[in-house]
């Protein structure tokens, strides 16, 4: 397989630039696997689907303030400095990516404030660098303040107020994601309640979304490619609803990267944490998930691929060229898609 095969076409219109104005209003494309086919339904549908003995599996990593704008002393423009994971115990050395790359080598110093400053130590692949970070204060207080809700790059405006409370799921709990895990953006507390309604046992693991999740492939041939590391956990109360389960149904990609990082270690699911770079392409064997609740992902993207790895190939690039025909609204702030 070649990444060239996981390309699709999407017109720039249906690339969602806001949430809607109520959360759970989204619309809801159902893939059935066994017989081939997908309808048209809403969000609030997904109660619906479910039944006593299913388990939801979430993700309530909690999205930090990651996208920090400063300036360099001999460049008049701001650069971006987007923070993805840290690199040291005192959280001062991170991971990030920054734009312009072009004028941000290793040397390089950016001033975000009068108290906070980092230096580029290291370039990585495109714009990746390792930086540290300046200041008299407490690191974390400094990136709370200096801060921006991290919108990813093809949402094309400066992120607000609103973005604060919507680009959060509801039930987030420890802070660590430098994306939002969105397919769990369109729940709120009255539908969690009737998922419960309908049976469904509800389990909370965290992945905190880092590179690994969004970073770019760069080899076509698929195999060939590696995806960075995020840390995970699954507490022994969640492993034990997973393990009881019926069916479990993971919401959103990075639920579904924890469940099969954790099914493959030690003989099988069990409590544990630690780092995962599990990379899931088609031909791949899912030990844990039984459905998977998502949002609509980039053109060759590695979320691409775990989607096509766990509908098929062929009925999942269909399943796009129907959301595209259908005019669906794409990627984080846009409709998602039920596989079962």
């Amino acid at each position: 397989m070649k990444l060239t095969d996981f390309d699709y076409r999407l017109p720039d219109e249906l690339i969602a630039q806001e949430p809607l104005p109520e959360r759970s209003a989204s619309r809801m494309l159902v893939v059935d696997r066994a017989t081939g086919t997908f309808h048209d339904r809403k969000f609030t549908d997904l109660p619906a689907y479910l039944k006593p003995g299913d388990c939801l599996v979430l993700n309530d990593s909690r999205v930090f303030p990651a996208r920090l704008f400063g300036r360099r002393d001999d460049y008049q423009r701001d650069v971006e400095v987007f923070l993805v994971q840290p690199a040291s115990p005192d959280r001062k050395l991170w991971n990030v990516l920054v734009r312009p790359g072009r004028k941000l080598p290793p040397g390089t110093k950016i001033r975000f404030s009068g108290t906070l400053s980092c230096d580029i130590l290291e370039a990585g692949n495109g714009g990746e660098r390792v930086v540290h970070f300046t200041t008299p204060n407490d690191i974390d207080a400094e990136i709370a303040a200096n801060g921006h809700v991290p919108l990813p790059p093809y949402i094309h405006r400066g992120d607000n107020a609103a973005d604060k409370e919507r680009y959060q799921t509801v039930y987030a709990g420890e802070s660590g994601s430098a994306a939002a895990p969105t397919a769990g953006l369109h729940f709120t507390a009255e539908v969690l309640d009737d998922c419960r309604a309908a049976g469904a046992g509800i389990a909370k693991v965290t992945l905190h979304v880092g590179m690994g999740t969004f970073q770019s492939l760069t080899k076509d041939d698929i195999a060939m490619n590696q995806l960075h590391t995020e840390r995970f956990e699954v507490t022994g109360e969640a492993a034990r609803a997973i393990l009881a389960a019926s069916r479990v149904v993971a919401v959103g990609t990075t639920a579904v990267r924890t469940l099969e990082t954790a099914a493959r270690r030690n003989g099988g699911l069990a409590a544990g944490s630690g780092e995962t770079s599990i990379f899931i392409y088609p031909g791949c064997e899912f030990r844990a998930t039984g459905a998977l609740l998502t949002n609509f992902h980039l053109p060759k993207s590695s979320l691409l691929l775990l989607v096509c790895a766990f509908g098929g190939v062929e009925l999942m690039l269909a399943a796009y060229r129907h959301a595209v025909e259908k005019r669906y609204r794409f990627f984080s702030y846009g409709d998602c898609m039920l596989i079962l």
